[in-house]
Protein backbone atom coordinates (compact mmCIF):
# COMPACT_ATOMS: atom_id res chain seq x y z
CA UNK A 1 0.00 0.00 0.00
CA UNK A 2 1.68 3.20 -1.21
CA UNK A 3 0.69 6.23 0.89
CA UNK A 4 3.53 8.55 -0.16
CA UNK A 5 1.23 11.16 -1.70
CA UNK A 6 -1.06 11.21 1.35
CA UNK A 7 1.94 11.53 3.63
CA UNK A 8 3.31 14.44 1.60
CA UNK A 9 -0.02 16.31 1.53
CA UNK A 10 -0.59 15.66 5.26
CA UNK A 11 2.90 17.01 5.98
CA UNK A 12 2.05 20.11 3.98
CA UNK A 13 -1.15 20.61 6.00
CA UNK A 14 0.56 19.95 9.35
CA UNK A 15 3.53 22.17 8.33
CA UNK A 16 6.14 19.54 9.15
CA UNK A 17 8.35 16.92 7.52
CA UNK A 18 6.76 13.75 6.09
CA UNK A 19 8.94 11.84 8.58
CA UNK A 20 6.86 13.30 11.42
CA UNK A 21 3.49 12.30 9.95
CA UNK A 22 2.08 9.16 11.58
CA UNK A 23 -0.85 7.13 10.22
CA UNK A 24 -3.18 5.06 12.41
CA UNK A 25 -2.57 1.45 11.29
CA UNK A 26 -6.22 0.45 11.79
CA UNK A 27 -7.52 3.18 9.47
CA UNK A 28 -5.11 2.79 6.54
CA UNK A 29 -7.96 1.98 4.11
CA UNK A 30 -9.63 5.34 4.84
CA UNK A 31 -6.31 7.16 4.45
CA UNK A 32 -5.68 5.41 1.10
CA UNK A 33 -9.01 6.64 -0.26
CA UNK A 34 -8.33 10.24 0.81
CA UNK A 35 -6.89 12.08 -2.17
CA UNK A 36 -7.78 15.72 -1.57
CA UNK A 37 -6.54 18.11 1.07
CA UNK A 38 -10.05 18.38 2.47
CA UNK A 39 -10.24 14.58 2.95
CA UNK A 40 -6.90 14.58 4.74
CA UNK A 41 -7.93 17.52 6.96
CA UNK A 42 -10.97 15.52 8.06
CA UNK A 43 -8.74 12.54 8.90
CA UNK A 44 -6.36 14.78 10.85
CA UNK A 45 -9.23 16.20 12.92
CA UNK A 46 -10.58 12.70 13.58
CA UNK A 47 -7.17 11.49 14.74
CA UNK A 48 -6.32 9.02 11.97
CA UNK A 49 -3.33 11.14 10.99
CA UNK A 50 -1.15 12.52 13.78
CA UNK A 51 1.93 14.75 13.84
CA UNK A 52 4.75 13.23 15.92
CA UNK A 53 6.33 15.57 18.45
CA UNK A 54 9.86 16.80 17.86
CA UNK A 55 12.60 15.07 19.81
CA UNK A 56 14.79 17.76 21.30
CA UNK A 57 18.08 17.64 23.16
CA UNK A 58 17.61 16.95 26.85
CA UNK A 59 18.90 19.65 29.22
CA UNK A 60 19.02 17.28 32.19
CA UNK A 61 22.78 16.83 32.06
CA UNK A 62 23.34 20.55 31.49
CA UNK A 63 21.23 21.38 34.57
CA UNK A 64 23.20 18.90 36.66
CA UNK A 65 26.50 20.55 35.64
CA UNK A 66 25.06 24.02 36.35
CA UNK A 67 24.10 22.98 39.89
CA UNK A 68 27.65 21.72 40.46
CA UNK A 69 29.12 24.97 39.13
CA UNK A 70 26.92 27.00 41.48
CA UNK A 71 28.45 25.03 44.34
CA UNK A 72 31.89 26.02 43.02
CA UNK A 73 32.81 22.68 41.48
CA UNK A 74 34.25 22.03 38.01
CA UNK A 75 36.35 25.18 37.98
CA UNK A 76 39.84 23.67 37.77
CA UNK A 77 42.30 24.11 34.92
CA UNK A 78 40.90 21.12 33.02
CA UNK A 79 37.42 22.66 32.93
CA UNK A 80 38.54 26.04 31.64
CA UNK A 81 37.79 26.55 27.96
CA UNK A 82 38.74 29.78 26.26
CA UNK A 83 41.49 32.29 26.93
CA UNK A 84 41.48 34.66 29.90
CA UNK A 85 40.38 37.43 27.54
CA UNK A 86 37.31 35.37 26.64
CA UNK A 87 36.40 34.57 30.24
CA UNK A 88 37.00 38.14 31.47
CA UNK A 89 37.37 40.65 28.63
CA UNK A 90 40.38 42.99 28.70
CA UNK A 91 38.16 46.04 28.91
CA UNK A 92 36.27 44.70 31.93
CA UNK A 93 39.48 43.88 33.79
CA UNK A 94 40.83 47.36 32.94
CA UNK A 95 37.63 49.00 34.20
CA UNK A 96 37.76 47.05 37.47
CA UNK A 97 41.43 47.95 38.00
CA UNK A 98 41.08 51.67 37.23
CA UNK A 99 37.87 52.06 39.25
CA UNK A 100 39.55 50.48 42.26
CA UNK A 101 42.56 52.79 41.97
CA UNK A 102 40.38 55.89 41.56
CA UNK A 103 38.27 54.95 44.58
CA UNK A 104 41.46 54.44 46.62
CA UNK A 105 42.85 57.83 45.52
CA UNK A 106 39.59 59.60 46.45
CA UNK A 107 39.70 58.00 49.91
CA UNK A 108 43.30 59.20 50.40
CA UNK A 109 42.36 62.73 49.33
CA UNK A 110 39.30 62.85 51.60
CA UNK A 111 41.33 61.62 54.60
CA UNK A 112 43.95 64.25 53.85
CA UNK A 113 46.74 61.75 53.27
CA UNK A 114 47.57 63.26 49.88
CA UNK A 115 47.05 66.83 48.66
CA UNK A 116 45.16 67.95 45.56
CA UNK A 117 48.28 68.23 43.43
CA UNK A 118 49.46 64.70 44.27
CA UNK A 119 45.92 63.42 43.74
CA UNK A 120 45.78 64.93 40.27
CA UNK A 121 49.16 63.53 39.17
CA UNK A 122 48.38 60.06 40.58
CA UNK A 123 44.91 60.13 39.02
CA UNK A 124 46.35 60.86 35.59
CA UNK A 125 49.08 58.23 35.99
CA UNK A 126 46.39 55.72 36.94
CA UNK A 127 44.43 56.71 33.86
CA UNK A 128 47.55 56.17 31.77
CA UNK A 129 47.86 52.62 33.09
CA UNK A 130 51.04 53.16 35.07
CA UNK A 131 49.95 51.08 38.07
CA UNK A 132 49.38 47.34 37.88
CA UNK A 133 47.21 47.27 41.00
CA UNK A 134 46.17 49.10 44.15
CA UNK A 135 49.21 47.63 45.90
CA UNK A 136 51.51 48.98 43.20
CA UNK A 137 49.90 52.39 43.64
CA UNK A 138 50.52 52.26 47.42
CA UNK A 139 54.17 51.33 46.84
CA UNK A 140 54.60 54.23 44.42
CA UNK A 141 53.12 56.70 46.93
CA UNK A 142 55.51 55.47 49.64
CA UNK A 143 58.58 55.50 47.36
CA UNK A 144 57.89 59.00 46.02
CA UNK A 145 56.98 60.35 49.47
CA UNK A 146 53.70 61.82 48.22
CA UNK A 147 51.88 61.16 51.50
CA UNK A 148 51.73 64.24 53.74
CA UNK A 149 54.08 64.25 56.72
CA UNK A 150 51.49 64.40 59.57
CA UNK A 151 49.46 61.50 58.12
CA UNK A 152 52.47 59.34 57.21
CA UNK A 153 51.47 56.73 59.81
CA UNK A 154 49.41 54.81 57.25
Amino acid sequence: MNLKVQKRIAANILKCSPKRVHFDTERLDEIKEAITKQDLRALISSGAIVKKSKSGVSRGRARKILIQKRKGRQRNAGSIKGKIGARLPQKKSWMNKVRLQRKFLKELKEKGIIDKKAFRTLYLKSKGGMFRSKRHLKLYIDEQGLALKENNAQ
